[in-house]
């Protein structure tokens, strides 16, 4: 955009042009209304009822501004929409609006993502006039940083292994088993670093193609140590719930189009590691229950 009229721009070739709006919401009669708003204005109006439908339109056509519900029913948000819009066109305005005041005051993360937040209901004048007083600016200059949820991981693997740690202290059941920190933590390191390429080389959710010797040895380890099953399972649990606040603290650079994905993904991967250690520690107390024979 070179120069800019109100809604009406004109672009680097000099044929002016409406700026296109894509309108996200769940709800028909609020985007019907938004739409009708946003169209008296002068805006061109596309508009989708889920995130998903919001994806597939931001792959397959341009958009100028993006105005979207934060909080929608099914996968993803609208922190998913404006993630996405950020990566197919950086210069898009981007909107967030939502039904609940208390979003201003907690704002910083999702400001990172998006340019403006507008709390429901709001004045359809308040609305036209918040474009095209951003559409003048254009986006956000500040740089975004968003990062998936493989670095964000890699970076915080230590910090996560010690939150785990501390958690795992606090279990009485747990600390029956006397262990230095380093022999409990032992196994985290190179299963941080199988989530990690579990995340950059991803595979069909289910799929447990990456057997892990080290998973393998780790149940083998845990019951010389004196574990019980249960033990280990509540360890796992406790891994994942560990990693999913570390990104929980981390939101304001997570990249939100690629966040369910890689929880999923996490948690996948962290059963399949947790399964493959129960398999060897029952391999091992079968052996040890049958007969010996002289």
């Amino acid at each position: 955009m070179s120069s800019l009229n109100g809604d009406v721009f004109v672009g680097d070739v000099g044929v002016a042009a409406t700026a296109r709006v894509l309108l996200v919401d769940d709800s028909q009669m609020i985007r019907l209304s938004l739409a009708k708003v946003l169209e008296h204005g002068g805006f061109e109006v596309v508009t989708a009822a889920n995130v998903s439908d919001a994806l597939g339109l931001i792959a397959s056509q341009c958009f100028d501004v993006l105005v979207s519900d934060l909080h929608m029913p099914g996968a993803g948000d609208g922190l998913t929409v404006v993630s996405a819009m950020r990566h197919s066109n950086p210069k898009a305005v981007t909107i967030i609006f939502s039904g609940y005041p208390e979003m201003k005051q907690a704002a910083a993360a999702i400001l990172l993502q998006a340019d403006e937040i507008l709390v429901k209901p709001m004045a359809p004048a308040t609305l036209i006039k918040t474009i095209r007083e951003r559409l003048k600016r254009g986006a956000a200059a500040q740089t975004r940083a968003a990062l998936n949820v493989a670095k964000i991981l890699e970076q915080n693997t230590q910090a996560t292994i010690d939150t785990w740690l501390q958690c795992v202290e606090l279990e009485p059941h747990l600390m029956k088993i006397t262990l230095s920190a380093a022999d409990r933590c032992a196994h985290l390191p190179r299963l941080f670093a199988d989530l990690v390429s579990r995340l950059r080389y991803p595979l069909p959710l289910g799929t447990r193609a990456f057997v892990s010797s080290a998973a393998g040895a780790h149940g083998l380890l845990r019951r010389e140590q004196g574990y019980t099953a249960a033990m280990m399972v509540e360890e796992s649990r406790m891994l994942q719930v560990s990693i999913f606040q570390m990104l929980q603290n981390n939101l304001h650079q997570v990249d939100f189009s690629l966040l369910l994905v890689g929880v999923m993904a996490i948690a996948d991967e962290v059963d399949s590691q947790l399964a493959q250690s129960m398999a060897s520690y029952v391999s091992e107390s079968n052996m040890d229950a049958l007969p010996v024979i002289g």
